[in-house]
């Protein structure tokens, strides 16, 4: 092979794929170069010279850029597998992303691993397994499953692994916690992928020195500003309920890009169907007069180099034959795509080895029926604490607020947009029950309840009442996992995720269709955040600030303490 791509890029004999009359965007000094692609197998053999093909595509003057690549992705949260995940991406030009399958792993352990892999290895794209540094992401919930230094030994040497997923367990890198600290020995060598909220000053030194390299848990410019300057890559994130890209793009410049990469993070199939994936992330970027070399530089090059992927990030020779083909520069819609060598069309899907069976990770729900009563908040007159939930980020906000109360058990207060939330253990370990109280979700009557909660994977609910809670996590249990609305003893919508109680194993967009139901039943209910159920999902995350609800009650994250005790 090498000897016919050396041939081939001399033009001694025809290359196995031409691209004529494309404009290559150098990613190295931003020029733009016209000319054909030679291509051998799956490698670029050649740019900026006419050359002969056994297979041509005419780009008829078309912009040329490098494959798109996510920097860090929870596949689970596209709600559907793997297989189906790339049918989204790559003809939006994704042609490789970092996974962290925690989520799957949260509530399987090492089968959801080796359920990636088998994937990975299957698909048309390249799909990056970071191995899961977090699972459980702390004590302070009960997962379906923990996750050693020692049980994650047996993959680092797997191919495909670049290194060790988001470390949100900060408290336990500054203090030393043992298992943390053998878990970042075990990939000191590897990247690190870190999660890492608000720290700042001689924390954030001290978890950087523990060999930990990005973090896409930046919510404002100033916080990434210290970042940047204390040499940490900052992920600019377009998720479905966590999005910063907006705030942070006016540091999208030439000079920083190299350490600012994009990212999805969680993304669900209906805001992928209607705006995009990182395609649209570069749009966007673009459109608020971002310069086209830091933008894409940000979609691509920059990923490359942060997680040593020196075959990729440019269109030129010996570069993978990863390439996307645009309208233009600056309008930058996806017109061809090319994976491998390979132009992305039905046939290369149809090509793919059957996927993995997933049927394993189904009855992954298994909790009794929830009485209304174990779901009740005992108190009096006194303020109680309330998470206040805000659109566009993964943070909460914490709040004193006098609640009505009956016979001595606090009660909702709807008008004030103050409603009950609840998070149930589902994975059979315990019976735990945790209830609190939320503001921003400006439901009027029913519940929302999910299987998706970050990142236990408990059942979590907020409702205007524990009967219509209750209710909702009946009908999610004989679902086997999923998205519901109801209201007064009725399912108004359902999307069903019988996988783990995180995926779907219908195509995609049947998934998305299903999405659309359900939120737009949300909002019906009042609800006006754009991704309700992602909102939900993120409620019992205590990895982020500042207030959250496990199944083991209100949970203070700058405290790292309990504010209230939930029932068993």
């Amino acid at each position: 092979m090498l000897a016919r791509r050396i041939r081939q890029a001399k033009g001694e004999e025809p290359a196995d794929f031409v691209i004529r009359n494309a404009t290559v965007f150098d990613l190295a000094t931003g020029a733009l170069l016209p000319g054909d692609i030679a291509i051998t197998g799956d490698t670029v053999v050649g740019i900026g010279e006419r050359y002969d093909g056994a297979d041509i595509l005419d780009a008829d003057g078309l912009v040329a850029v490098p494959g798109y690549i996510d920097s860090h992705v929870h596949v689970e949260s596209s709600l559907v597998t793997p297989f189906e995940f790339e049918r989204m991406v790559l003809p939006r030009g994704v042609t490789a992303a970092f996974c962290d399958p925690h989520e799957l792993a949260n509530v399987a352990g090492t089968r959801a691993l080796d359920y990636f892999f088998d994937s990975a290895a299957k698909m048309a794209m390249d799909l990056f397994l970071q191995l899961p540094g977090c699972v459980p992401a702390t004590p302070f919930e009960t997962a379906g499953a923990e996750l050693s230094a020692a049980d994650l030994a047996p993959y680092r040497g797997r191919s495909g692994v670049p290194g060790l997923a988001e470390m949100m367990n900060v408290p336990g890198v500054l203090c030393g916690d043992p298992g943390v600290l053998e878990k970042l020995a075990l990939f000191e060598d590897r990247n690190i992928d870190g999660h890492a909220p608000l720290l700042s000053g001689r924390a954030l030194n001290a978890y950087l020195a523990a060999g930990i390299r990005n973090c896409h848990e930046t919510d404002t410019r100033a916080e990434a500003e210290e970042k940047l300057r204390r040499g940490m890559a900052v992920m600019l994130r377009e998720g479905s309920a966590g999005r910063n890209l907006d705030r942070l793009l006016p540091l999208l410049t030439v000079a920083a890009s190299p350490f600012l990469l994009f990212c999805t993070d969680d993304r669900n199939p209906a805001d992928i169907r209607s705006e995009g994936h990182i395609d649209a992330m570069v749009r966007r970027a673009l459109a608020a007069g971002c310069e086209p070399l830091a933008v894409f530089r940000a979609g691509s090059w920059s990923a490359a180099r942060a997680f040593r992927l020196f075959d990729r990030g440019l269109v030129a020779p010996g570069y993978r034959a990863d390439i996307v083909l645009l309208d233009g520069l600056r309008s930058a819609n996806v017109l061809h795509v090319i994976r491998n060598g390979r132009r992305v069309t039905e046939a290369l899907f149809a090509s793919r080895p059957e996927p993995p069976s997933a049927a394993a990770f189904a009855g992954s729900v298994r909790c009794g029926r929830i009485a209304p009563e174990k779901l009740a908040v005992k108190g009096a007159a006194e303020k109680f604490p309330v998470i206040a939930v805000r659109d566009g980020t993964l943070m909460t906000g914490a709040e004193m607020h006098r609640l009505p109360h009956e016979n001595g058990v606090l009660r909702p207060d709807p008008e004030r947009d103050i409603l009950k939330c609840a998070v149930v253990h589902r994975h059979g370990r315990n019976t735990n029950a945790g209830a609190g109280f939320v503001r921003g979700f400006g439901l009027t009557r029913g519940a929302l309840a999910s299987s998706v909660g970050h990142d236990s994977h408990n059942l979590c609910a907020v409702g205007v009442s524990d009967a219509e809670i209750a209710f909702a996590f009946d009908a999610l249990a004989a679902a086997g996992g999923g998205f519901v609305a109801a209201a007064e003893g009725r399912v108004l919508a359902l999307l069903p995720l019988p996988v783990g109680g995180l995926m779907s194993d219908r195509p995609w967009p049947e998934v998305a269709a299903q999405l659309g139901q359900v939120i737009a039943a949300a909002h019906s209910l009042g609800c006006p955040l754009h991704e309700p159920f992602q909102a939900l999902a993120f409620l019992p995350l205590p990895v982020i600030p500042h207030l959250r609800l496990t199944d083991r009650g209100v949970f203070d994250v700058d405290r790292m303490e309990f504010l209230t005790e939930g029932s068993k």
